[in-house]
């Protein structure tokens, strides 16, 4: 280990990470400056990385998990030669189109694993990602030869620590023994606000003990002392390891290091040139984003070993390929990104079945014909109806080539790890719950639709039909709210028959979250009217019962389809019956797909067993039978025909 060169690194860290915060006039200085010797051992020294290929497969991974400093992960990868962090981006740190963001944003530069910055769901996604190396060694190692061998690396603070994702993702990483997940925490005892007395005073490492880790204590600043204890962490291969480094955040400050000013603020220019003058970085414009000559030099030596190590695997995985030609046809598959066709459950007209169990029989199909489909449920297998098939196993520590996950009641968590697992490459995540918890594990479910991850949500119990678990368990806003965040398409399927079709159609979705809303009670396949119906639905809305020049349309979801159908036939008019799978989806199509299912100049009525929010772009507020109110504790018949949600108050709005 060159500790001369790495301490050429961390001062580069420091001189580039003050000049484009001051020069943004905005960011977090404090991590960069106080952890610059820890990245320059990672990225020095401990990664297993080739900044030519980022897309390496068998990579270590690093997750910065307190992605507020996220100046600390691009001066790194700008050094290391990650050709998008260049020192043309990092001068435009912050600013419109910058690939250098505020938060490192997963996309942006190859070499981001992760979109990080909100606090603790980078531990979970690095856990998701130690999760999906155990799945694929157990599934494509052989005794001969080892194709997936790498460690998962994060970056955790004060405030990752503290929210109860961390410690969510924590407690199960511990259960799982996941030993090649290794996380660093930054223990400087300062936020935004001031010391972490404040309001956080635990003994953490008594905490990450109970979980079930190995708990390691040293100095930031002593290469020698992590290096020993990075290889302690790797020898204990049962636990995952929490390495406490003590720290002094914005280190090299001399007035604002170990305060709260320095976290989130520049130094200004006077406290950047005297940090400059002490740490030895030359004055004026030689010392503006200063990168030390000897950590250019080191890493340039650097990358031919990164390259050829990555050869090595390269040859170790062709031979394998030879000796294993059938797991290289899965490993293809794998990584393919296209869903394996699967032969579908079938249903008859008459066919009376929940959407929750038709979503199983999919799921089903669906995971037999793709072994990549790995995934669970918060407590809640049996009530979602998301068991695999029974060869597909349970994942524990004692069978890692299991894919069925117990998540325990940890919604948050398990959705964040979700993430991580389809970050990681090769394997197709999905969770589930009930939808009235959507709200629990919303934060992570908006990073799978920033980070465009095509993770599958499974939220059962989706109406006030839940019936007598009451208001707590019966969603009324979630539709609306799920709708709200962009990128995120939400189907709700209306029979056994179209849930099978939005279980394939979330499968075949590659650039972002898919969030299935189904129902606890039994519903009827109905008859369709359009014989393209399967294609149609793609668009988000086909007609299920047509009339020849109606007298309204209704639009409609999920259960209350049937809801529709019953009403049209009550109501004595020439009604179309539409079924609105996907609302968001079907709004982006064009005018003239919109108009041949929802014709011109007819009166439009909307049906759904939620908040009317969204529906006035399609229908007058009268003409919407929506439940805008929380729900009530009884039978579901009974329920819904407080909230007048029935059939005939729905024809009575369809004869109006």
């Amino acid at each position: 280990m060159d500790i001369k060169a790495l301490e050429k690194i961390a001062l580069s860290v420091r001189g580039l990470t003050m000049d484009a915060i001051q020069k943004a006039n905005s960011g977090h200085p404090g991590l960069p400056l106080g952890a610059a010797e820890l990245g320059a051992y990672l990225y020095g020294e401990l990664l297993k990385q080739d900044s030519e290929n980022p897309e390496w497969p068998d990579r270590d991974r690093f997750v910065l998990s307190a992605g507020h400093g996220s100046m600390f992960l691009y001066s790194l990868l700008c050094m290391a030669g990650y050709q998008d962090a260049s020192p043309d981006e990092i001068k435009n740190f912050r600013q419109l189109g910058s690939k250098c963001a505020g938060h490192p944003e997963y996309g942006l530069i190859r070499g981001i694993e992760a979109t990080s910055g909100p606090l603790g769901q980078g531990i979970a996604m690095a856990a998701g990602m130690a999760i999906a190396e155990t799945m694929l060694a157990a599934r494509f190692n052989t005794e001969k030869r080892r194709i997936v061998d790498h460690y998962t690396y994060a970056l955790a603070g004060d405030g990752c620590l503290q929210e109860g994702v961390s410690s969510e993702a924590s407690s199960l990483a511990g259960y799982l023994g996941l030993g090649k997940l290794i996380v660093y925490y930054d223990s400087n005892k300062i936020t935004i606000d001031g010391s972490t007395d404040l309001a956080f005073t635990e003994d953490v490492a008594k905490r990450y003990e109970a979980y079930g880790w190995q708990v390691l204590r040293g100095s930031m600043y002593d290469f020698e002392e992590m290096a020993k204890l990075t290889a302690q962490a790797k020898a204990e291969t049962g636990k995952p390891s929490l390495i406490i480094l003590a720290s002094i955040i914005g280190k090299g400050s001399p007035k604002k290091q170990n305060t709260a000013d320095i976290h989130g603020a520049p130094l200004g220019p006077e406290e950047v040139a005297a940090a400059k003058a002490a740490l030895g970085i030359p004055a004026g414009e030689a010392g503006e984003f200063y990168t030390a000559p000897e950590a250019a030099a080191y890493f340039a030596a650097k990358r031919k070993e990164w390259s050829a190590a990555r050869k090595t695997w390269e040859a170790e995985f062709d031979a394998w390929s030879k000796e294993n030609p059938e797991k290289r046809g899965e490993w293809d598959a794998f990584y393919r990104g296209k869903p394996a066709a699967a032969a579908l459950p079938v249903f008859a007209p008459g066919d009376k079945l929940a959407t929750r169990t038709a979503g199983n029989k999919a799921l089903q199909a669906l995971a037999a014909a793709n072994l990549n489909l790995v995934g669970g449920s918060a407590d809640l297998k049996g009530p979602n109806a998301v068991g695999l098939p029974a060869d597909a196993g349970t994942y524990t520590p004692a069978n890692r080539a299991g894919r069925y996950i117990h998540y325990g009641i940890r919604e948050f968590a398990m959705a964040a790890i979700s993430n991580g697992i389809q970050l990681h490459g090769g394997l197709r995540a999905f969770c589930a719950t009930f939808m009235a918890f959507a709200d629990y594990l919303r934060p992570a479910l908006r990073l799978s639709a920033l980070m465009k991850q095509p993770v599958v949500y499974v939220f059962t119990h989706d109406s006030i039909f839940v019936g007598e678990d009451g208001p707590t368990h019966q969603p009324v806003e979630h539709l609306a709210s799920l709708r709200a965040i962009p990128n995120t398409r939400v189907l709700r399927p209306g029979d056994p028959e179209e849930t099978a079709e939005a279980w394939a159609f979330a499968l075949e979705r590659q650039d972002g979250p898919t969030a299935l809303a189904l129902t606890r009670q039994n519903l009827a396949v109905y008859p369709k009217d359009d014989p393209d119906w399967k294609r149609t639905f793609r668009t988000g809305a086909y007609i299920v019962k047509k009339a020849e020049k109606p007298d309204a349309v209704v639009l409609a979801t999920g259960s209350e389809v049937a809801l529709a159908l019953e009403a049209a036939a009550l109501s004595g008019k020439k009604v179309q019956v539409v079924s609105v799978v996907s609302r968001e989806l079907f709004e982006s199509q064009d005018k003239a797909a919109q108009e041949a299912v929802v014709p011109p100049g007819v009166r439009v009525v909307v049906a759904e067993a939620g908040v009317r929010q969204g529906w006035e772009h399609w229908a007058r507020r009268e003409d919407i039978l929506s439940v805008e109110r929380f729900g009530e504790s009884g039978p579901a018949a009974k329920v819904a025909e407080e909230l007048g949600l029935t059939a005939a108050a729905l024809a009575a709005i369809i004869g109006r």
